[in-house]
């Protein structure tokens, strides 16, 4: 099924990128961010704000007169109505039929790119938050041996029903972030200590209290683990909220993971 870049440019054939070029200083999107204008619909985003709108403006015209291409260098200081402070140059190009194969190809490349997380368990909180992580920039996995738990998950994440979770561990690959959250606390543990004993993982999270995590640091010492404890996030989602609903957890965690694959620097495996 095509994305939604797809569709846009399938659906429009006049369409004018809007490229970030260079950054100076402070400015709201980073080089490459790019968005799609056509007359009657944007795709993507430069970062919003008098920037954008402007940039709107500009492909627009570009469209209207037949222009094929053009460059903009723009301060965002008071003078347009925006106080990021830096400086940004863009590229606005009309895109023809190679430009649109390299953007979708681009966005394809990207999306291939993306850190994975998998969400072991596939109860309340679980399809919470897949929810939460479908439209973020991750690959999310719901896991679970129960058929109707995840039947039950209406997410656009991938799903995966298996008796064996804990291969699904050992085949992810380097700085995936493992969430696990299942019906039964034996196999939360389990999966817990797989995840850590990778030694690469970007976050491992274990759904509970600090009684729930002291029980696992027994356990993991009594079956002589591997893996670093102080990777360990338990209970997960814990903001000082005591609010327990399935989807307020979700947000927390999903804030949580993504922290840790947009800021931390995942360790090589042991």
């Amino acid at each position: 099924m095509p994305g939604r870049l797809e569709s846009f440019l399938a659906s429009r054939p006049r369409v004018v990128r809007v490229r970030v070029d260079a950054v100076r200083g402070s400015a709201p999107r980073e080089r490459d961010a790019a968005m799609f204008v056509a007359a009657d619909a944007i795709w993507g985003t430069i970062g919003g704000g008098q920037l954008e709108y402007r940039m709107i403006d500009r492909a627009r015209a570009m469209l209207a007169a037949g222009e094929a291409a053009a460059r903009v260098d723009m301060a965002l200081g008071p003078e347009i109505g925006q106080c990021c402070g830096g400086r940004v140059e863009l590229a606005l190009d009309l895109l023809d039929g190679d430009a649109r194969a390299d953007a979708v190809a681009r966005l394809a490349a990207e999306r291939a790119a993306r850190p994975v997380v998998q969400i072991h368990g596939a109860g309340h909180v679980g399809r919470a938050l897949a929810g939460c992580l479908a439209p973020l920039p991750v690959r999310a996995t719901l896991i679970d041996s129960r058929a109707a738990e995840l039947a039950l998950c209406d997410a656009p994440v991938e799903r995966c029903e298996t008796a064996l979770p804990e291969a699904e561990i050992r085949a992810a690959p380097p700085g995936t972030a493992f969430v696990v959250l299942t019906h039964d606390h034996a196999l939360d543990f389990l999966l817990t200590a797989e995840a850590l004993a990778r030694g690469d993982a970007a976050y491992v999270g274990l759904i509970g209290s600090d009684t729930k995590r002291r029980r696992f640091e027994r356990f993991h010492a009594a079956q002589d683990a591997q893996g670093d404890l102080s990777r360990l996030t338990c209970p997960i989602g814990a903001t000082g909220s005591a609010d327990k609903r399935p989807e307020v957890i979700a947000a927390f965690v999903a804030a949580e993971i993504m922290t840790a694959l947009t800021t931390r620097k995942t360790p090589r495996p042991a």
